[in-house]
């Protein structure tokens, strides 16, 4: 049995998930879910809180649901508690969220889209392709009295063009970390990120941003 890991993003937001190559399909961290459905901050003691509720009204997806160790935020594999995705629609059913069916649609998504790879090798192939010439990249706009804080390039291809500070976001970053990972390594400083302004896409010769 191959279980790999992943980042997933729903909105920015991280779901830790498994693709369990023997039964053909993927785990998703229940507490990574309900935090994004919820806006809890303790997702795990709301889980604990829904799971009890569960189990007493003698729900069998609760029961069915099981354990894998996952990468924590101090970067140990700890056990946690996964659903597959018919699961995870029946549980969601119990966390009144307004993102509940956006959330239902991207999972769907996430789940077919491996499911297509599968039976068209192609596919994967040309995802392959397209993964690795997308670089996905934060910018922070800064603003302080009035003026935009902006830095000129003094390297590569687009030397002494100028850019809002930022950089390329590392695998298993939010953007939201990325940017003030990049501020802190590029500015020596510390900034908070407000609501994401914008997204743009551009073609590059050589790369799609």
């Amino acid at each position: 049995m191959t279980k790999k890991q992943e980042i997933q993003l729903f909105e920015d937001k991280k779901v830790r998930s498994v693709w369990d190559s023997e039964q053909e399909k993927w785990y998703f961290s229940i507490v990574d879910i309900i935090a994004i459905l919820t806006g809890s901050v303790n997702p795990q003691a709301y889980w604990r809180k829904l799971k009890q509720r569960l189990k007493n009204e003698g729900n069998e997806t609760v029961t069915n649901c099981h354990g894998l160790k996952l990468i924590s935020a101090d970067g140990k594999m700890r056990l946690s508690d996964v659903a597959d995705v018919e699961q995870m629609f029946r549980l969601i059913q119990s966390i009144p969220s307004p993102k509940a069916e956006p959330f239902k649609i991207w999972m769907a998504q996430v789940a077919s889209q491996r499911l297509d790879q599968m039976q068209d090798p192609e596919l994967s192939i040309d995802q392959a392709i397209v993964d690795y010439k997308t670089k996905h990249v934060v910018a922070a706009v800064i603003i302080q009295n009035g003026k935009l804080f902006a830095t000129q390039r003094g390297y590569g291809n687009y030397k002494d063009w100028w850019e809002f500070p930022g950089g390329k976001i590392e695998p298993g970053e939010t953007p939201q970390e990325a940017i003030q990972r990049e501020i802190r390594e590029e500015l020596a400083t510390e900034i908070s990120v407000g609501e994401l302004l914008h997204t743009i896409e551009y073609d590059y010769p050589e790369f799609h941003l």
